[in-house]
């Protein structure tokens, strides 16, 4: 019981808390942006090679 009580008043960790938090925070962010500019260039890429094929590059 001493062992779970101080370890809930221990405030050591609480800053490396924060900083995953924060890290996760940011990390969800960055994929959201990667998705949401994949998905809206897709489409430019897609005319792309469609082009490049009509002309006699690519497979």
């Amino acid at each position: 019981m001493q062992h779970l009580l101080r370890f809930l008043l221990d405030d050591r960790a609480t800053t490396a808390v924060e900083y995953a938090v924060m890290l996760a925070l940011i990390l969800i962010v960055l994929i959201g942006s990667v998705v949401t500019v994949g998905q809206g260039t897709g489409g430019m890429w897609s005319g792309t090679n469609s082009s490049l094929q009509s002309v006699g590059f690519g497979s």
